[in-house]
């Protein structure tokens, strides 16, 4: 009886031990089987259906008593030159506030930086600003208008009000979405040009939290069900079910997240893929259905007015595929066709670069402009950037229209080349030699540089849709940098811009970074991005929308959501097509898995439904090569026939092979240079110094053509056209390039377009001859002139225009028109918005390159159906001038 006691306990503690093995170790947390712990918190599991964590942000703890800000007028960043702020060194007084200085619009105080911001500001502290505005609000009186620093007039009509950016808490710098926020607009109530903002620094909100305990709050006996040798990973899975249930509307939708009500398109695209086209088929259908409007894909609001600056709404094929695969539904299959080629058809029409064969537009899912991009680049330049996620799900869209064209018996052959031609130019203008991963996008004007910096989903993408060949995929999965906390979505990071996309990991980048890692066959990689995930389900207790790169807090994003439908999909994705590789295609179900040796030797899946039958699974050993695979203990090839029918049983025996591991370690988080400003008087190039920089690498019509030292330049030939910009370097890390500067040949054509069309019934200040004219659906759908050219070559044409249908941050009305040069077609001008009811706001549209002959030339603006855009109501813009620039 003693004997059997003492073995009693040997064996709980022996269990006891085994339940709290390690699985990752990284540098500043711990994940094992049955917790995690990282510093003084420690997420626990209690159960399948229960786990506690005590984690709490530090985010309040320590706040920095060193101010930076600007004001802005409309929101915009125009009060002092790029990197030039206010700065102040913090005192709060006897009444428990801290008061400044009134300051003056445009006149910076004096720097306060060499003061040591060695204190720390108590959490909701209110701080009052004053600015003395009088010289705008009298200029605006005086003139109709006020010039900035920069030579900038905002006119009366368009004036919305000063806002205010910064560096702490409340404030950021996010310039992008500050017009019409109240909580930073400084306010001027009694008239005397005084304008005053009260902040309380470092907010502190108990709600801001996570909770403390999950326990399952709804049935999820229909999903699969979960059994495996890790603990965490079981409770994870269940909590990523509970979650997945809440995110289910009453109208059979999915919602984005907890903070985010309705149906994105690349957000519920991107989490059908992962996971819910077979556990919720139903919801996913109805889903992406509602994200379709006259038989095309909507492509949700974006920069300068969504489609085509934001161009990923291809993603909606992706998802749509997916669920035709496991389903084998031919109604939906003839469905989806039609929706997909339409968008296609109408993508290639607009977005297609036929000089280098990659589709132009966002970087799919980073689509707020300044956290991914340099600052100087408005719509238009991210419009005419070609970028590495974007392009890869333009590639896969393109061979799935192939593959369904076939499976309904008509010729798909035109979309199968283009997903070859758009592979190939990723290869050719994407790779990086020197990096070992694929480049970030191509941006400029019109010569274009590449942006060495990684971007994770555009890299797992082309690994997963077989862009990269076998040998580069090894190579971007073991190169692209990831940091202790998970794979960042773009490395470097950009400096003094707040962390969300820029200096942030987003769980559902990492679980398409953790398939591509799978795939590879790189264990350490994967290892790596399993860890990552965990540690942040399992310390908030929620899959979150995105954390902080540095410190992989949730609390200091820009936004953030609990319950982030892609992330929570993210994690399902971690148990289906990871451990359990579960792939479906045409033929049936696929088995690949791939268990790390640290997640044990069994994991049981039952209720998985495919088809007509129901699966139960059992994965006996770990790592990625299977050994033995029955079927009701009938030996098969790790197969199952989309015919299949019933109840089986499946058991899958892997040979438990030494991993391939690759010394994937984490990389510290850096942040690249900050972006040069360069100006021109006359012929000579002028830029700022910048901090850390030990050269300036100058770049003309995309090429390096001199590396120096200095901050100017003297440009010798200026009657022709030219573009420049510059790079600070140092011996590891790089600027973005600065804004372009161009020249451009004298006596150039130009068209008053005022002399073309119909002015309309909006009124602007600002143009340039004798009017403009207004393009809108019903209104100058068609205008053409004839013009001459003293010359036959290559010229390039450019509209100068106005668009205040909306911010230039969002919404969904870029104004869209098609060129056509001689009775054939040259090109899409596109207008995007730049500000709301900012209609004396003028810019300059893309650049379209064609081939005039001498004399006499045709030039023709139309409103085709492929230019109708997503808000499909309003495509309004003004047309000031059109510009003819000869190139050679």
């Amino acid at each position: 009886m003693k004997q059997a006691s003492i073995l009693a306990i040997v064996l709980i503690l022996l269990s006891c031990q085994q339940e709290q093995k390690t699985i990752y170790q990284a540098d500043n947390y711990t994940i094992f089987s049955n917790k995690v712990e990282q510093g003084e918190y420690t997420a626990e599991v209690h159960s399948p259906y229960h786990i506690t964590s005590d984690y709490q942000s530090p985010a309040n703890a320590t706040f920095p008593n060193l101010i930076e800000f600007k004001f802005a007028i409309n929101g915009k960043d125009n009060e002092l030159p790029i990197g030039v702020n206010h700065t102040f060194l913090l005192q709060v007084n006897e009444h428990h506030k801290i008061e400044l200085p009134v300051l003056k619009f445009g006149e910076r105080h004096p720097d306060e930086k060499q003061s040591n911001p060695t204190g720390s500001i108590e959490p909701n502290t209110p701080l009052i600003i004053k600015l003395d505005a009088s010289a705008i609000t009298q200029s605006l009186k005086d003139k109709g208008y006020y010039e900035t620093y920069n030579g900038q007039k905002i006119y009366q009509e368009d004036f919305s009000g000063i806002y205010i950016a910064g560096n702490l808490a409340p404030l950021g710098w996010d310039f992008d979405n500050l017009n019409g926020r109240t909580d930073r607009q400084l306010k001027d109530d009694n008239g005397d040009g005084i304008f005053e903002i009260t902040l309380e620094l470092n907010p502190y909100n108990p709600d801001d939290f996570t909770a403390n305990e999950w326990q399952l709050k709804n049935d999820i006996s229909n999903y699969p069900q979960l059994k495996s040798s890790t603990p965490l990973v079981n409770a994870l899975y269940n909590l990523a079910l509970d979650e997945t249930e809440m995110n289910i509307e009453s109208d059979g939708t999915f919602r984005t997240g907890e903070e985010w009500p309705g149906v994105w398109t690349r957000d519920v695209s991107y989490s059908i893929l992962l996971a819910y086209a077979f556990t919720n088929t139903e919801v996913a259908k109805t889903s992406l259905m509602r994200k379709v409007k006259n038989n095309r894909i909507i492509q949700d609001t974006g920069t300068g007015g969504a489609w085509p600056i934001s161009s990923d709404r291809t993603t909606w094929a992706l998802a749509a595929w997916e669920i035709y695969k496991v389903t084998g539904d031919e109604q939906w299959l003839k469905t989806i066709y039609s929706i997909i080629k339409n968008s296609v058809d109408d993508d290639m029409q607009t977005l297609k670069d036929k000089r280098s064969n990659l589709i132009k537009g966002e970087s799919s899912f980073l689509d707020w402009r300044k956290q991914t991009y340099p600052d100087w680049m408005n719509g238009v330049d991210i419009f005419e950037s070609r970028t590495l996620g974007t392009n890869a799900v333009h590639a896969q869209t393109y061979q799935i229209l192939a593959d369904i064209a076939t499976l309904l018996g008509e010729n798909g052959d035109i979309y199968q080349a283009e997903a070859e031609r758009v592979k190939a130019a990723i290869n050719k203008e994407l790779w990086l030699d020197t990096k070992g991963y694929y480049a970030q996008f191509l941006y400029g004007r019109n010569h274009l540089s590449v942006s060495p910096r990684s971007e994770a989903l555009g890299e797992a993408f082309t690994v997963l849709f077989d862009i990269a060949d076998n040998g580069r995929a090894a190579q971007a999965v073991s190169n692209t940098p990831v940091v202790d906390y998970g794979v960042p979505c773009i490395y470097p990071q950009i400096p003094e811009i707040p962390p969300y996309h820029n200096n942030g990991i987003w769980p559902f980048v990492q679980a398409y970074w953790n398939w591509a890692c799978a795939k590879a066959g790189n264990t350490s990689a994967l290892e790596q991005g399993l860890a990552g995930m965990h540690r942040a389900a399992a310390l908030f207790l929620t899959n979150k929308e995105n954390m902080v790169a540095d410190n992989g807090d949730f609390r200091d994003t820009e936004v953030n959501s609990n319950r982030q439908l892609w992330s929570v999909a993210g994690y399902l994705s971690s148990v289906y097509r990871l451990f359990a590789g579960i792939h479906f295609e045409l033929d049936g179900l696929h088995f690949k898995p791939f268990i790390p040796h640290a997640y044990g030797d069994e994991l049981v899946l039952t209720n998985f439904k495919y088809r007509e039958a129901t699966l139960d699974i059992t994965i006996k050993g770990n790592g990625s090569e299977i050994q033995a695979f029955t079927i009701d203990g009938q030996s098969s090839k790790a197969v199952i026939d989309k015919s299949i029918k019933g109840h089986h049983t499946i058991e899958i025996v892997l040979s438990s092979n030494p991993q391939f591991a690759m010394g994937k370690e984490a990389s510290e988080n850096a942040f690249s240079l900050k972006t040069p400003r360069i100006t021109a008087h006359r012929n000579k190039l002028k830029w700022n110094e910048i901090d850390g920089a030990t050269s300036y690498q100058l770049i003309r019509n995309g090429a390096i053509i001199a590396t120096t030292s200095n901050t100017n330049y003297v440009v010798e030939g200026t009657n022709f056209y030219q573009e420049f910009s510059i790079k600070a370097v140092d011996e590891s890390n790089e600027s973005f390039l600065s804004n372009v500067i161009t020249f451009l040949p004298e006596n150039y054509p130009g068209i008053d377009a005022s002399n073309i069309g119909i002015k309309g019934e909006l009124n602007a200040n600002g143009y340039t001859g004798q009017g403009y004219i207004e393009l809108s659906n019903d209104l100058n759908t068609l205008i053409s002139t004839t013009f001459t050219a003293k010359r036959a070559g290559k010229y390039l044409i450019r509209g100068r225009y106005s668009n205040g249908s909306g911010p230039d941050n969002t919404d969904n009305k870029c104004a869209i028109r098609t060129v056509s040069v001689n009775g054939n077609k040259a090109g899409v001008m596109v207008m995007p918005q730049r500000g709301r009811n900012e209609w004396s706001n003028w810019g300059c549209t893309n650049l379209i390159e064609v081939e005039l002959r001498k004399g006499k030339n045709q030039l023709q603006l139309s409103f085709e159906d492929y230019n109708n855009n997503m808000n499909g109501e309003v495509n309004r813009a003004l047309l000031d001038e059109i510009i003819l620039i000869p190139v050679e």
